[in-house]
């Protein structure tokens, strides 16, 4: 984890990458508890044997928004800004989701910062996580997040 003193250290590092989380396994509990809470359980994320026989992935699938939904994990896994006080979660500039990820996958992500500017009291950062899907050439998702830090 990359430990950043303040914002001015942080306007420093545009361009850079800020850090790799670790390596997260995507179980089916997860993925049949997240299609509880928001409402989709369509079967391919929810009926295994189903999935095995009628997808064309042979097994049940992460829902997208339940992969975007781990960028908070990778963030604080990537790196600190130990003057910050608060962050707050502002939104997404774009977010393309890539491949899809079959249930046992271990995903990561991958942070850069894309840039920076001075706001009142803090800074705005807007970071893009490349979410790696571990043995693929394509990652499952790439986002540009922002969100707004306080010192």
């Amino acid at each position: 984890m990359k430990s950043l003193k303040n914002l001015q250290e942080v306007k420093s590092l545009v361009g850079s990458e800020l850090g790799v989380s670790k390596w997260h396994q995507i179980s089916q509990s997860q993925i049949s508890k997240f299609g509880k809470v928001t409402g989709d359980e369509q079967w391919i994320h929810t009926a295994p044997i189903r999935a095995k026989l009628l997808s064309p992935f042979k097994s049940t699938i992460a829902h997208g928004f339940f992969v975007l939904s781990l960028l908070p994990k990778f963030l604080e896994e990537t790196y600190s800004i130990k003057s910050a006080k608060m962050g707050v979660n502002y939104g997404l500039n774009r977010v393309r989701f890539t491949a899809p990820v079959p249930v046992k996958s271990f995903v990561r992500g991958r942070v850069i910062l894309k840039d920076f500017k001075k706001i009142k009291n803090g800074g705005k950062l807007i970071v893009e996580v490349t979410v790696e899907l571990k043995n693929s050439d394509k990652p499952a998702c790439v986002a540009e997040q922002v969100f707004l830090i306080y010192e």
